[in-house]
């Protein structure tokens, strides 16, 4: 199974990005392989959509996990929609989040826990 990490670096060390549609890197990990594999996020200078754009290329990529620090509406509705499961409130490194995780720390996210375009002033 393959998790997605919102992250400010590429690395395992990374802290998490609050932010999912504009944050700086999405790192996958394969809990099977435990492979990593990061991706500079494309649509952190979106003028408009990033959440979509972002939910979008994370369900293409094959995650069915989304640890994050916060998640907008339309970021949440489109992962919801393509069966992705978010979880809030990830904080410390990409390592420590998949760790929580995988110890069941983590508590699954019910509804969008951000505004729509709260993550363009950063």
């Amino acid at each position: 199974m393959k998790v997605c990490v919102t992250a400010l670096g590429p690395k395992e060390d990374s802290e998490v990005d609050p932010r999912f549609g504009r944050c700086q890197f999405f790192v996958f990990f394969n809990l099977h392989t435990r492979e990593v594999e990061a991706v500079a996020n494309p649509n952190i200078e979106s003028s408009g959509g990033a959440g979509i754009q972002s939910a979008q290329m994370v369900a293409s990529k094959g995650a069915a996990v989304v640890l994050t620090g916060h998640v907008g509406p339309n970021a949440f509705k489109t992962l919801s929609a393509a069966g992705v499961t978010i979880f809030t409130g990830t904080a410390g490194t990409v390592k420590d989040a998949v760790d929580a995780y995988e110890a069941g720390k983590l508590a699954r996210a019910v509804a969008p826990d951000s505004a729509s375009k709260s993550g363009m002033g950063k």
